[in-house]
């Protein structure tokens, strides 16, 4: 709990590590439930709800998402040490969490952090070919079509499952919060937070696992490979058949590679 923020908070598995797990944008802490029943004997998880998703308090577009996002779930890194496991905007979150407080993370998982800035400093190309596909939902957002938005958002990012093949409630649930999208770009394209900056980045000395899906938008490896060579004691692993929603559409792989790290953390 914040002052601005009721944070909702799921509890996954018994397990004598405690863990933190930050959803990607449009999902909640429950995208977590099938890693989690895999890791159920070896990690608690804590699995919030991030601000304006799921049963956590709405955002009121004050500020900045990444500063609002990271402010509100820090208390969580700070009682006590943690695995720290995150997906998409929410794996760039625990990066700065991560390097805020590198004494409290035992171990470090980034699954796809879409953090554009790191692929912009070494491929550039990348970035800018990535910023031409993803005009076809940039631009229904701009313009308030916010259904169209969300279902080719689905279709770039998404775990494969057709827009007229997913239930109502859930393809409600991502129009109702893909005006998120467009607000995360300072933080995610800029290097908004300063997280590149190398005595900075230079404080992840924590076991890291770098997780990415095969099938993934080709600016992922280019992302994926800067961090590979920015994070001191990482370790890349690639799902192959696996998309950018890989936790949840190979949750025993993830699993896997998330139980490796900690026979090293």
């Amino acid at each position: 709990m914040t002052a601005d923020f009721p944070i909702y908070l799921r509890v996954f598995g018994e397990g004598p590590r405690r863990a933190v797990a930050i959803h990607c944008t449009q999902a909640h802490g429950g995208a977590w439930r099938g890693v989690a029943r895999i890791l159920a004997d070896r990690l608690t998880i804590l699995a919030p709800d991030m601000p304006a998703h799921g049963k956590s308090g709405d955002w009121d577009l004050k500020g900045d998402l990444h500063d609002v996002t990271y402010a509100a779930l820090l208390p969580l890194v700070q009682e006590e040490p943690v695995d720290l496991i995150g997906h998409s905007f929410g794996a760039t979150v625990a990066l700065r969490m991560a390097l805020e407080v590198p004494d409290q993370i035992r171990s470090l998982t980034l699954i796809e952090p879409v953090y554009f800035a790191a692929a912009q400093q070494t491929d550039p190309d990348a970035v800018a070919a990535h910023l031409a596909e993803a005009a076809s939902y940039l631009e229904p957002i701009a313009r308030g079509d916010m259904e169209a938005a969300a279902r080719l958002f689905n279709r770039m990012w998404g775990d494969g499952t057709k827009w007229a093949d997913i239930p109502e409630n859930v393809r409600r649930y991502m129009i109702d919060r893909i005006g998120l999208i467009p607000r995360q770009s300072p933080a995610l394209f800029n290097d908004g937070p300063g997280l590149l900056a190398p005595a900075r980045i230079a404080r992840a000395r924590m076991p890291t696992l770098l997780l990415d899906g095969a099938q993934s938008p080709a600016v992922v490896a280019s992302i994926m490979e800067a961090f590979d060579a920015m994070l001191p004691n990482a370790r890349r692993v690639t799902v192959q058949g696996a998309g950018h929603m890989v936790p949840i559409t190979h949750p025993q792989e993830t699993a896997a590679a998330i139980g490796e790290l900690l026979e090293v953390a």
